[in-house]
């Protein structure tokens, strides 16, 4: 038997039920995952609250590092006793111990904690196609991300600058701001402060920038595609601040024949060979020391809703994970 965290019904954090499971062993193309640490996203909440449907009763959580436990038949490339990391596949991370697809798992090097594997994973892997995929940044690139102290946004910021590229990035609070400053970002904007687009026109000298990475969605979407160039690419991949109304295509070629993409994560590593790819340029990255990743909360495993209480409350910064 294990302890896991569980969702019957829909609801606020008090629907976050710690229950004790029967673990079957790994079916066929499964492993057997110990947890050592469980990454929090904000995801989780979107699952809990409904927003993002899950069918109930349902485990919850995408994200987690631990050790190899069991290997069920059909699989290799893992052993008993491997490091691992993941993100992604059937929610469930709040647990103990869990069976996953041997696929989704990528190998942890030994000079990454567990807490820092788990808290990486889908904030990095975002990132990672993001910067080396969606829009492949070259060194001598200007680059504006949204959200620049947000989880996404830091390791974004850091990775950018190592890349070559000058980084401008937006936060929301003068406390936010030196945080992205002390994380990669060559010029900081807070966009309370007014029109964000004007400050980006102003640090090109007129020109635009090739790229926005805009997490935020509806409050700074029609501002980002004021920052592109001409044939630049807008990707929005994120709505923090709520879906983008419906958009005529036609405001594309008006602009300057901008490009535009929502891409999501799993679209990026549906296949096992991209999610290695960027897995071990994530990986690479981090072991160099040119992106750290930090985390600032760590909550047991029976605490979990009291982590969503404070990521709701927006209490949290960095990275928080929950430890079984």
């Amino acid at each position: 038997m294990i302890h896991a965290i569980r969702i019957r019904q829909t609801g606020g954090p008090e629907v976050l039920n710690l229950e004790q499971c029967a673990l079957d062993a790994p079916g066929p193309g499964e492993v057997q995952v110990r947890h050592h640490a469980i990454g929090l996203n904000f995801i989780d909440i979107y699952h809990r609250t409904g927003l993002y449907p899950l069918p109930l009763p349902s485990g919850i959580g995408l994200e987690g590092a631990g050790v190899v436990e069991a290997i069920g038949p059909e699989v290799s490339g893992f052993s008993i006793g491997d490091r691992v990391a993941y993100a992604g596949g059937p929610p469930g991370a709040y647990s103990e111990c869990r069976n996953l697809p041997a696929h989704r798992l990528l190998h942890l090097p030994e000079e990454i904690s567990f807490e820092t594997g788990a808290a990486m994973m889908l904030q990095g892997l975002t990132a990672a196609y993001l910067l080396r995929r969606t829009y492949r940044v070259q060194s001598g690139d200007t680059v504006l991300i949204h959200a620049a102290a947000g989880g996404v946004g830091l390791i974004a910021c850091q990775w950018a600058k190592a890349l070559g590229a000058t980084v401008i990035g937006t936060v929301g609070s003068e406390a936010k701001a030196e945080i992205a400053r002390a994380h990669g970002c060559d010029h900081v904007i807070d966009y309370r402060c007014g029109d964000f687009s004007a400050k980006v026109r102003e640090i090109t000298a007129g020109e635009g920038v090739p790229v926005v990475y805009d997490g935020v969605g509806q409050a700074t979407f029609n501002g980002s595609l004021d920052c592109l160039r001409p044939l630049g690419m807008m990707v929005s991949f994120g709505s923090a601040s709520g879906t983008v109304p419906p958009f005529d295509l036609l405001e594309l070629s008006r602009r300057g024949s901008l490009f535009l993409t929502r891409p999501a994560l799993a679209n990026y590593t549906a296949r096992r060979e991209d999610l290695v790819a960027l897995g071990d340029a994530l990986m690479d990255i981090v072991v160099s020391g040119q992106v750290k990743i930090e985390v600032h909360q760590r909550y047991a495993l029976r605490d979990a809703a009291q982590a969503h209480r404070d990521l709701e409350a927006r209490l949290t910064t960095a990275s928080t994970v929950l430890l079984p």
